[in-house]
């Protein structure tokens, strides 16, 4: 998965995945994946598709058939902090199928006192799925909070879980 670090085309749109939890709208700068959303966008006006849109497409409806692991659709972050921004970035490194607590991502990213700023820029991240916030949980094992719910936090770790089972990596 590539990071954009140039500044943003303005052409920005929306499609629309119909996946198992219900409509992503996958939002796009230009080429770029720039957020995806449960709910339709509100300020992005044109629905359309172009190439990266129908390419991402079919990779989300590989990674719920359970058998893609890793997107390569190329993303940028248009808003959070620097903290938020690092937070995301630092959960690309979670395997497919494993999960971490909020306290190791704290740690991970040199800020061990920072568990619930952590949590709160979690709960911003513009890019649930392919930014796989739905990996990290609470220390004690249980789910700890998703944006979407945690229903939804459920299915995509029993997804990747019973996948990575059945390709016989554990």
């Amino acid at each position: 998965m590539k990071q954009r670090l140039s500044p943003p085309n303005t052409d920005i749109f929306f499609d629309i995945f119909p996946s198992p939890l219900g409509n992503l709208y996958l939002i796009f700068s230009g080429e770029t994946l720039t957020g995806i959303d449960f709910r339709k966008p509100q300020r992005v006006v044109p629905l359309r598709s172009n190439k990266q849109a129908a390419r991402l497409k079919k990779q989300l409806g590989s990674y719920f058939r359970g058998t893609l692991q890793e997107f390569d659709q190329e993303i940028d972050f248009l808003e959070g902090t620097d903290f938020e921004r690092e937070v995301w970035l630092c959960l690309k490194s979670i395997p497919y199928g494993e999960t971490r607590s909020y306290k190791w991502l704290a740690e991970r990213i040199g800020r061990p006192k920072a568990v619930r700023a952590v949590g709160q820029a979690l709960s911003k991240n513009p890019l649930p799925i392919i930014v796989p916030c739905h990996r990290i949980i609470e220390s004690d094992g249980s789910l700890g909070g998703y944006s979407e719910g945690v229903d939804i936090k459920r299915r995509l770790l029993d997804l990747e879980y019973y996948s990575r089972q059945s390709m016989g990596k554990d």
